[in-house]
């Protein structure tokens, strides 16, 4: 497993730092020491984790568009960065049918922009494109997907994504055969954990409803898909980022999953939730099935993770259980107004343990 100690003193640009995982990453990363630049829009919830986790006052935060070619030009220039982990995303699958084009302009030429400033800037050494599972093309098998599959996603975020892979490639391959920039893509699956309040996921619609003393309202509880708590991908970011800056032989794609065994529908995960939480605070919380049909979505989607595993020597650390627990301590803290800042501390230093 990484020695996260390669970090300090290492300056590592983050963009999309104000969003759920970049603020994870971040707190991480101030722990260790690192000289830690975000580049992001404006924290995209309110509340969110970014403002919670006082993570303003720790790092240097700037806040831009990574549509915005010159402002990322001089960020670079100024900051110089060693490390670059691209995690700046329009999303959210549902707010791609309702506006592709910002979601194309953001996915697509705003992972051309960071490339463009990785290749000007001579002092990056390793360059992380973070994608999705959804990249590939889905045709609902039940076996996990591999790094060579087709990608070609289906819905507006999943296919932008799919072009932010064939970018990272062709830049790759345009301008980096020189070997002076490791570069890799990392396609992860659906992240859970404390401190997310997106729209349109399920975690938050959980935490939502029980706040309002409400049931959970599930719009599709059949879907499946590999669920892993938010440190487990970061944690693998940040392995290969260290791996390919000292060995460019590890560039590559990685798929970043969870075991087989962590493939959940999301009713079942929605009951282990309100499971724990009853359990944790002596409430009866219950979900119902509202199933609206929505826009398309994939009914069942899962990696296959053996290359990260074999290569970089990456495995799972918690389970869905661990994650769902770690998930409602995180927010009876929150609700009660308590110190989060100290218990995402608490539980990356329990991560790091296990």
């Amino acid at each position: 497993m990484t020695d996260l100690s390669f970090y300090k003193n290492k300056k590592v640009l983050i963009t999309g730092h104000t969003g759920f995982k970049g603020s994870w990453m971040c707190r991480l990363l101030v722990m260790q020491g690192a000289l830690v630049t975000g580049y992001a829009l404006n924290a995209p919830t309110n509340p969110s984790l970014y403002e919670l986790g006082c993570l303003k006052e720790q790092m240097n935060s700037i806040v831009g568009d990574i549509r915005d070619l010159e402002h990322l030009k001089r960020v670079f220039a100024e900051v110089q960065p060693e490390i670059v982990i691209h995690m700046a995303a329009q999303p959210i699958v549902r707010e791609s049918y309702k506006d592709p084009v910002y979601t194309y302009e953001t996915n697509v030429m705003g992972t051309v922009n960071i490339l463009e400033c990785v290749r000007c800037t001579p002092s990056v050494k390793s360059f992380l494109n973070v994608t999705t599972d959804k990249v590939y093309l889905n045709k609902e098998w039940e076996w996990g997907y591999r790094e060579n599959e087709e990608l070609n996603g289906y819905d507006p975020y999943s296919n932008s994504k799919s072009c932010s892979e064939l970018v990272t490639s062709s830049y790759k391959n345009s301008f980096f055969q020189d070997g002076t920039v490791a570069i890799s893509t990392a396609r992860a699956g659906n992240v859970i954990g404390g401190g997310d309040f997106a729209a349109d996921r399920i975690i938050p619609d959980c935490i939502r409803a029980v706040q309002k003393k409400e049931d959970i309202v599930v719009r599709n509880p059949f879907s499946t898909r590999p669920y892993e708590h938010v440190l487990e991908p970061i944690m693998a970011y940040l392995m290969i980022a260290q791996m390919q800056y000292m060995d460019k032989k590890y560039a590559g794609s990685y798929n970043v999953g969870p075991d087989d065994i962590d493939c959940w529908t999301t009713g079942n995960l929605v009951e282990l939730f309100c499971q724990k939480w009853n359990a944790a605070t002596g409430e009866s919380v219950k979900w119902i099935n509202l199933y609206d049909g929505g826009p398309h979505e994939a009914n069942f989607l899962k990696l296959d993770c053996s290359k990260l595993k074999t290569i970089l020597g990456w495995k799972p650390r918690w389970n869905v259980e661990t994650a769902m627990d770690k998930i409602v301590e995180w927010s009876r803290i929150y609700l009660a107004g308590e110190d989060v800042v100290s218990c995402m501390e608490k539980q990356i230093r329990e991560f790091l343990e296990d």
